[in-house]
C-alpha cells in the first residue's frame, strides 16, 4: 500500500493557488480540466517530495474547485489536519507572517505549529529532526483563533 493524495475543496481558485503555491510554497505538478463535469483538479507536492510526486504522482495534494462554485464548503468534526515537516520552524512561520499568513498556534515550543487555508483548513508545521530551542518572540506569542 502506498498513500497517494489528500484532496480537498477551494472556493476561490485563485486565492487558494496564492496561499498554497505563492505563500506556502507548495508545487503544481499537473491540472486536470473536466468539462463536463465543470470542475478543475491541480496536484501539488512539497518541493521534498517533488520528484517522487512528479514519477508516482504521489505524495500529493489534490485542490478540486468546481467551476460553478455555489456550494458552501465546511470542515466535519471527523476533519483534523494536514501536517508537514520543515527545516526550521521559526523561519517558516516568519516567511508565512511576512506573506500575511496568520500564526494561528505559533511554535511556542519549538517544534510545532498551526495555520490555516483560506477554506479553513487547519495545517501543522512540525520541526524537522526535533524541536528547536524556545525563543521569542514565538514562545511567549498568543494562539489566534482556532486550528
Amino acid at each position: 500500500m502506498r498513500f497517494v493524495h489528500t484532496m480537498v475543496r477551494v472556493s476561490d481558485l485563485a486565492k487558494s493557488l496564492e496561499f498554497w503555491c505563492d505563500q506556502f510554497g507548495l508545487i503544481e505538478t499537473r491540472r486536470k480540466e473536466f468539462e463536463k463535469g465543470r470542475f478543475t483538479l491541480i496536484f501539488l507536492a512539497a518541493a521534498k517530495d517533488l520528484e517522487t510526486a512528479q514519477r508516482l504522482n504521489a505524495p500529493e495534494l489534490e485542490l478540486t474547485y468546481n467551476w460553478d462554485g455555489d456550494e458552501v464548503l465546511e470542515t466535519g468534526r471527523s476533519w483534523g489536519h494536514l501536517a508537514y515537516r520543515v527545516d526550521d520552524i521559526y523561519a517558516t512561520c516568519q516567511a508565512l507572517m511576512d506573506k500575511g499568513v496568520v500564526i494561528n498556534r505559533p511554535p511556542h515550543d519549538g517544534h510545532m505549529a498551526f495555520i490555516k487555508s483560506p477554506d479553513n483548513i487547519s495545517i501543522e508545521l512540525i520541526q524537522e529532526g526535533g524541536s528547536l530551542p524556545p525563543q521569542e518572540p514565538w514562545a511567549s506569542m498568543k494562539n489566534t483563533g482556532t486550528w
